[in-house]
């Protein structure tokens, strides 16, 4: 399957995250991504499942590389632990570098206007936790 033909992730919001979260991946140094459940009923689309892959675009929206899915847990954010944190790439130590950052930005300006209110984010708040492999760059 061409990455033309695959449905498409893309971090956080165009930019610099975007560009920091891309260029992790391409270095290894990311291996999981985490996403807000409400988000993905509010786009009325399926939790993705283990084994599917996907084209990550780059700030311009072009494909970049193409991961595939090894693990996907739909969670409570207090079912996060360290060594995911550690897999986001992102530079957490541990799990409440993880939080923080993850409640930032699930509180943002960005969030909430695409949401339409600014979401409730607690230890309960359930997250699509998803683990991947690179399967080839683009």
């Amino acid at each position: 399957m061409r990455p033309d033909d695959l449905p498409t992730v893309e971090l956080a919001f165009p930019g610099p995250e975007r560009d920091r979260g891309v260029a992790a991946i391409l270095s290894g140094r990311k291996t999981a991504l985490t996403g807000l459940l409400e988000i993905y009923e509010h786009d009325g689309e399926t939790v993705p499942m283990t084994g599917q892959r996907f084209s990550v675009l780059d700030s311009e929206g072009r494909p970049v590389v193409t991961i595939e899915l090894v693990d996907v847990r739909v969670v409570p954010m207090k079912e996060i632990d360290d060594d995911f944190a550690r897999a986001e790439g992102r530079g957490y130590s541990n799990v409440a570098q993880w939080r923080a950052a993850h409640e930032e930005f699930f509180r943002s300006d960005g969030v909430s206007e695409y949401l339409g209110h600014t979401p409730v984010i607690d230890h309960n708040t359930v997250v699509v936790a998803e683990r991947f492999r690179v399967v080839e760059p683009e």
